[in-house]
């Protein structure tokens, strides 16, 4: 498995890196609001960029043939408990999915390093790193985009939670959906270089 082992290099020491500085930073985070007695943000702000006005912002000249639209940004200096949840709930999943999705690749990439790359374990895991990676990433933008038009309603007067709101406010995941299919495409590649392989030692 030593070539293998090559092969994986040096994707896996940088994934295992990344992963244990991002978790060294959750709960260094985590650590910091219980000492400091609070969590979420002190100021909870969002931006309604479904709105614009010509009136232009002091302070920001555009040069000629080109003009200033002004993008109205909402924010709630005493917000309370369920405004901070609520805008948590805006940035946490994003990054629940990250550090998961390194977990998991961690794993993936341990794994080929101890039972070879082209194994039915190896192609297993690569398919549910796809799969992760496919439905999570919706899952994450449905649910992000939710709470920010839940922000944006508790402080617009403009704005109401409803389905346009969230419309306005959600972003389809192309970079993460398209990733997760090319994972388990090569998963299926995966999966039958492993089959041939068993098929070749069998005749061996």
């Amino acid at each position: 498995m030593t070539e293998d082992r090559k092969m994986l290099e040096p994707m896996a020491t940088v994934v295992s890196v990344v992963l244990r500085l991002m978790l060294a930073l959750v709960t260094a985070g985590l650590v910091l609001s219980v000492v400091r007695g609070s969590w979420g943000d002190v100021v909870v702000c969002i931006a309604d960029e479904s709105t614009t006005s010509s009136v232009s912002p002091g302070g920001f000249a555009a040069e000629s043939g080109a003009q200033v639209d002004s993008i109205p940004r909402y924010c709630a200096e005493s917000p309370d408990a369920y405004l901070r949840l609520v805008n948590e709930l805006g940035e946490l999943p994003s990054t629940l999915l990250l550090i998961s999705s390194l977990f998991l690749l961690h794993r993936l990439l341990q794994g080929a390093a101890r039972e070879g790359v082209y194994t039915a374990e190896t192609a297993s895991r690569l398919r549910l790193l796809g799969w992760w990676l496919l439905v999570g990433s919706l899952v994450v933008e449905i649910v992000e985009a939710n709470a920010r038009a839940a922000v944006l309603a508790a402080l617009a007067k403009s704005a109401d939670f409803s389905a346009g709101t969230w419309l306005d406010l959600w972003t389809f995941p192309y970079l993460a959906v398209l990733t997760g299919l090319g994972l388990l495409t090569f998963a299926r590649i995966t999966h039958a270089g492993a089959s041939m392989r068993e098929d070749l030692e069998g005749v061996v």
